[in-house]
């Protein structure tokens, strides 16, 4: 499992185009976008990199 901080993820659209972003890598992951608290957790087996890779594609880089 990864958790990844997104400060630019502020509200449910944000959660969802992350979302969206996360399932072009792996169609089967379970996500958890929490735009409260900027984070999101992901159960996939695609690499981190791959991950983080589509979050800043779709203009939500992690930290």
């Amino acid at each position: 499992m990864y958790q990844f901080t997104i400060p630019n993820m502020a509200c449910g659209g944000c959660a969802r185009s992350v979302t969206k972003a996360l399932q072009g890598v792996d169609a089967d992951a379970k996500i958890e976008a929490d735009p409260t608290v900027h984070r999101v957790s992901v159960e996939s087996p695609a690499s981190e990199a791959a991950l983080r890779a589509a979050l800043t594609a779709a203009g939500y880089p992690a930290s």
